[in-house]
């Protein structure tokens, strides 16, 4: 049954009734990491899915493989009482306005897996359409692999729109469909989440992170230190420390830590971190808060992504995914299928990297 964390109130299996979808024509459009998670733990749970896919998607074999009526998106939504779009923030609105919103019946429930379009108003739903929010806080593959164990990744829920009255049942409903029950469900809106979530990946989890663990590894290198020490200082033990953090926050991983960590974090974690990077982070916020990122985002997606692909080359051609890529072929425990073949001499780079300092 619920119970209460700092002020909120934390919903489980009992607390929700899956049989407000049983019964029901239920449309996942997106068979991605978040939309295969989706529509197969709510099909193991009894429910009936339909997939909708663009006819040339390189996902449409994948869905029907694992089972699923697979239709192009507007044959898939007409008639259908619960539409999940799953597709990436970037494209959704698109794919709303031309293959989702003329064949919507008044009605029906429409849910999101991140608040980005919805918060933004990038797609704007007619007020006939219940519309809410199931975002469970981890990756797609997380979410069914540990649907299949037993347990479940937490999951947030909002309403923004409630004409029939129920729609936060029916989202309570998906998320205990997709395994949130198991570990906990909590009340959020689409404000909180989608400026909350984009903040996080921005200036912690992936922005800050990565570009702090590449400028320890270029200030190593371009000392004149082992490329592979730096590597495995900067980027390996990486996880190492994140799992204790996970597992027991701030105090588990410094219990864990030697002293002589320990007393580093206190002495040069605030010389890194400093007021400067905190005024720089509630600049980062305000261009959330505004909706400034978003329509950067959106519009240089719009003109082919030009910044997306030119960071993405330039990452891929630095010498920390360089040295990376061959260490890890030497850990039997990673699975490496899915690692970029090396075709770069490392050295080079390296030498390219040191004459930037020199020059």
């Amino acid at each position: 049954m619920s119970k209460e964390i700092l002020g909120k109130t934390v919903y489980y299996d009992e607390d929700c009734n899956l049989d407000l979808l049983k019964g029901k024509k239920i449309t996942v459009v997106g068979y991605g990491s978040q939309g295969h998670a989706h529509s197969l733990n709510l099909k193991d749970s009894g429910m009936d899915v339909t997939i909708g896919l663009r006819k040339e998607s390189k996902s449409w074999a994948d869905a029907e493989k694992a089972g699923f009526v697979v239709k192009e998106t507007a044959d898939a939504v007409k008639d259908a009482d619960v539409v999940m779009i799953l597709t990436p923030d970037e494209s959704q609105a698109d794919t709303y306005e031309k293959e989702v919103a003329p064949y919507l019946k008044d009605g029906a429930y429409l849910g999101f897996g991140h608040g980005f379009n919805i918060h933004y108003k990038k797609l704007v739903p007619k007020d006939t359409v219940n519309v809410f929010m199931v975002a469970p806080k981890g990756p797609g593959h997380l979410v069914r692999r540990t649907f299949k164990e037993g347990s479940g990744v937490p999951c947030l829920v909002a309403v923004y729109q409630d004409p029939s009255g129920d729609t936060r049942e029916v989202a309570l409903a998906w998320a205990s469909g997709v395994g949130g029950g198991r570990s906990g469900i909590i009340e959020t809106s689409f404000k909180q989440e989608t400026e909350t979530d984009l903040f996080g990946e921005q200036a912690v989890l992936c922005g800050g992170v990565t570009e702090l663990i590449k400028t320890g590894f270029e200030v190593l290198v371009e000392a004149g230190y082992d490329p592979i020490n730096a590597y495995f200082e900067c980027l390996h033990e990486m996880k190492l420390i994140v799992d204790l953090l996970y597992e027991g926050g701030f105090g588990k991983m410094r219990h864990s830590i030697s002293n002589t960590a320990e007393f580093g974090d206190y002495l040069i974690g605030p010389k890194i971190i400093t007021d400067d990077t905190k005024k720089v982070m509630r600049e980062v916020l305000t261009a959330i808060q505004s909706g400034k990122f978003a329509d950067t985002f959106v519009d240089d997606y719009k003109a082919g992504a030009p910044f997306l692909k030119q960071k993405r080359e330039e990452a891929a051609e630095h010498a920390i995914e360089k040295v990376g890529a061959e260490l890890r072929t030497l850990m039997s425990w990673i699975d490496n299928k899915e690692e970029v073949e090396v075709t770069v001499n490392i050295k080079g780079i390296l030498e390219q990297q040191k004459e930037k300092v020199t020059k």
